[in-house]
């Protein structure tokens, strides 16, 4: 017998209906711009200027900041009262709590904001500079098909190993012969050199950029130790001669850019123990010491024969200040944080090398997701779980 027609067929509930239409998250997020930061500051720079108080307050705070000095770590921060009133009209701001991210358009506009709003945050006790950058984490991972290798030799240093890889990345390679281009001896101009060493840095995956940095050596192998030296082409990158590392943080500090990234390896690569314990990740660390470099305070490998790390300047003639100096210099050659973070990755990638190349981009891949932040959102199962709840639900309405 035919089934009789419901003669008051049911209508989808609009929630329904919203639901269906909702696209599900697939692939990563592209680079970030100030759109995607929680807070970014050129954001909550424009939420500030509709608001007349706000706005006139950050523009007097902003004067400031050209009459107030950056104090060392040794020294308090003496502040006009005038600039401690507009400060407080700050205090319930969005901008108190702005940051920034490396790869964002407008960076320096980001980073000039967060440091004029800076000032207000050391108002009252003296605290020490927090990181304007925001960690955001990729969710896709990254490969490196290892196997395009098979015409090097076996015999082939891993620095040389590395170096071909980026050769074979489009991006990598075109990113590596620009600052190759700027640095190079004939035409090296030291500013265009360490522009282009920023934007290699900041522009090329990060597994391209630290197997090329981070490349490991044979202890005894000292033309692998100098191709890993020469990445950062310090014959052109670096002073010639070496200026007092108390003057290196001035010209750094007085730079928006330049004092972020310092900023930032302070935050991440600060030692908690002599056994390398950092204060957040070594992957954090390892990010904030690469964002260094193409700054006045580029750090490199002092030799050809090991993996210590320095920055190109003296401690002498620092007079009273020569402990100060001391502590700076040896927060990059005497950081075991750092070290350890180092020694990690160049495991890593020793690692990488002794498997059989065919299962090498699956190696590089499962690496990566045992990081928990990596690992995929625990909302994308449920999204799906509901989506397939709600289709269940359709086929039986």
């Amino acid at each position: 017998m035919a089934r009789p027609p419901n003669p008051n067929p049911r209508t989808l509930p609009p929630v329904l209906l919203l639901l269906l239409l909702v696209p599900l998250p697939l692939g990563a997020d592209p680079l970030p711009t100030e759109g995607r930061l929680v807070n970014s500051c050129i954001q909550a720079r424009r939420k500030c200027q509709v608001d007349p108080i706000c706005n006139a307050a950050y523009h007097h705070l902003n004067s400031c900041t050209s009459s107030v000095s950056t104090p060392s770590p040794a020294q308090e921060l003496l502040v006009p009262e005038e600039c401690r009133e507009a400060a407080q009209h700050l205090r319930n701001s969005s901008l108190m709590s702005c940051t920034c991210h490396r790869r964002m358009k407008n960076q320096v506009a980001c980073l000039d904001i967060y440091w004029t709003v800076h000032l207000a945050r050391s108002l009252g006790d003296f605290e020490l500079d927090v990181s304007p950058y925001e960690d955001t984490v990729t969710r896709k991972p990254w490969k490196m098909n290892l196997s395009k290798l098979n015409m090097l030799k076996p015999d082939s240093d891993l620095c040389f190993k590395f170096a071909m890889l980026c050769t074979l990345n489009d991006k990598c390679d075109r990113l590596r012969k620009a600052y190759g281009e700027a640095c190079s001896g004939s035409r090296c101009q030291r500013p265009t050199c360490l522009g282009q060493l920023r934007a290699f840095f900041e522009k090329a995956s990060e597994p391209h950029a630290q197997g090329l940095l981070l490349c490991p050596c044979a202890p005894a192998d000292q033309g692998c130790g100098q191709r890993r030296r020469n990445t950062i082409a310090p014959s052109c990158a670096l002073p010639s001669e070496a200026p007092n590392c108390l003057e290196l943080r001035r010209v750094c500090l007085s730079e928006p850019l330049c004092r972020s990234r310092l900023v930032d390896f302070q935050t991440h690569c600060h030692p908690l123990d002599i056994l390398g314990t950092c204060a957040t990740e070594h992957s954090r660390c390892l990010r904030a010491y690469m964002g260094l470099i193409g700054t006045a305070m580029t750090p490199n490998f002092v030799s050809n024969i090991n993996t210590s790390i320095a920055l190109s300047c003296t401690c002498r003639g620092s007079g009273n200040l020569q402990e100060e100096c001391e502590q700076l210099e040896e927060s990059f050659s005497h950081n075991p944080c750092l070290m350890e973070a180092i020694a990690a990755k160049m495991r890593f990638h020793s690692q990488l090398f002794s498997q059989d190349w065919a299962d090498s981009t699956f190696s590089v891949m499962e690496h990566q997701n045992k990081n928990p932040a990596l690992r995929p959102q625990p909302w994308v199962p449920s999204l799906f779980s509901c989506t397939l709840s709600l289709i269940l639900l359709l086929s039986l309405w």
